[in-house]
């Protein structure tokens, strides 16, 4: 229900923006976006210079999100202009700390190499959406997106470092990475953790209130410690729909009732909702508004902010 029953591309794009904005707001890591379609309804022949918000939702979610997760001083570069970012201009500001502003100043940055020479003939020239250029030792290829630490004694200095630094050393909320699953089995199997999520939550009007899922009396010290968090949203029919749709699943048996068994808790996040449906954008902000606040279950918190856990969020897109 995320985008089919929208009619017009800024309808589209406004829902993008209030999932994106959700994804900043609550410091989600990942969005897995998955097709609860059948296989055999789904359209052979996308042409990906074309416009895709009408035949392929799930492409068109993929490309609008990392688009709003870049910085915008790289996109002209990194992001050719293309018919699904026609209405890019309304979409508002993520304001995230990737995103670099002029009255702050932090250890790491994102940047985009460029291929002009150093001062020194070696090394790499690097856009960081400030005045001046930062120059790192590395030779990288020109136009490529990296994340630098900022040498403490000298602005314009910096070395490259591993995507997810600013979070797990600095503990600043560095953005989303968007992933692409073709089912809802696909989601586990293509896991980018060893192990897999350790944790899992599905969603469904059918499951249980959050309250009586994560009953905080019944929670011991340690119980439920986690690094890969993974919370699934279902679309207009259901996680159940998905399944029903997944010949993996189908033939495992895992259809209807008994969705909720690919899950260590199925729950229903607003009990007695006065629509029939409740959207994806929606649908985040309820459940993580309750994730996040300090009243929230035991059972659901670590030692450790969610800003500097591993959260995993997965939404849906589906081609009806």
């Amino acid at each position: 229900m995320l985008l089919p029953t929208c009619k017009r591309d800024d309808q589209r794009t406004n829902v993008v923006s209030h999932l994106a904005r959700a994804l900043a707001v609550f410091s989600i890591d990942e969005v897995v976006i998955f097709d609860d379609s059948h296989p055999d309804t789904r359209p052979r022949n996308v042409d990906p210079a074309g416009y895709t918000g009408d035949v392929d939702p799930c492409g068109y979610l993929d490309h609008l999100l990392q688009y709003l997760e870049m910085p915008p001083f790289m996109r002209r570069v990194l992001l050719p202009i293309h018919p699904n970012l026609k209405q890019a201009g309304l979409m508002p500001s993520l304001d995230i700390p990737s995103h670099p502003h002029p009255s702050d100043w932090l250890p790491y940055c994102e940047g985009v190499t460029l291929s002009g020479a150093t001062k020194t003939g070696s090394g790499t020239l690097v856009d960081v959406g400030r005045k001046n250029p930062v120059t790192i030792s590395h030779d990288v290829p020109s136009k490529t997106r990296i994340t630098l630490k900022i040498d403490s004694n000298d602005p314009y200095l910096g070395e490259p470092v591993d995507p997810a630094a600013p979070r797990t050393e600095g503990g600043y909320y560095w953005g989303y990475s968007v992933r692409r699953c073709k089912s809802l089995a696909a989601i586990f199997e293509e896991s980018p953790f060893e192990g897999g999520y350790d944790f899992s939550i599905g969603t469904s009007e059918r499951g249980v209130p959050i309250a009586e899922a994560f009953p905080e009396r019944k929670v011991k010290r340690g119980e439920t410690n986690f690094n890969h968090l993974l919370i699934v949203f279902g679309g207009p029919r259901g996680l159940e729909n998905a399944a029903e749709n997944d010949p993996e699943l189908n033939g495992m048996g895992i259809v209807k009732g008994r969705t909720k068994e690919l899950f260590d808790h199925w729950i229903n996040i607003l009990p007695g909702q006065g629509s029939r449906t409740i959207r994806t954008d929606e649908a985040l902000f309820i459940a993580w508004k309750y994730f996040k606040e300090e009243s929230a279950p035991k059972a659901i918190r670590t030692a450790e902010s969610l800003r500097s856990i591993k959260d995993r969020f997965l939404t849906r897109a589906t081609i009806s």
